[in-house]
């Protein structure tokens, strides 16, 4: 029985200490733990946007509204991460952010031509 504790206690140590370990490595790198946490949510965010830019071509406003919220969301997240650690997921990157550029280009040109329809009245 002291052997099975003695194990326990040391496994926790060795998971203590990987902890601590991983979170130097972290801060070492000027990342804090919460904007990692973040990023890995982004990450995953970023790869349904991905999918979504993919499929649709053509969105609803509201889609648009929503897809370009989560585009924000995500680009804030990856904007407090070093490059080089998603370099990998750069192209990815890229095309959401070209259908957001795409995305708020033409909201801009509806509202404008709203805008001048309604100064012609």
């Amino acid at each position: 029985m002291t052997q099975l504790l003695a194990v326990v206690v040391i496994l926790l140590f060795i998971i203590a200490f990987l902890i601590v370990l991983a979170v130097a490595q972290l801060r070492n790198a000027g990342i804090g733990v919460k904007d990692f946490y973040t990023f890995i949510n982004a990450n995953e965010s970023l790869d349904k946007l991905y999918d979504f830019a993919q499929k649709y071509e053509k969105l609803t406003p509201q889609e648009q509204v929503i897809y370009l919220a989560e585009a924000e969301k995500m680009f804030e997240a990856f904007d407090k991460i070093p490059e080089t650690i998603w370099a990998d997921e750069h192209e990815k990157y890229s095309k959401v952010l070209d259908r957001y550029k795409d995305i708020k280009l033409t909201r801009w040109n509806e509202e404008n031509e709203i805008k001048r329809q309604s100064n012609e009245s």
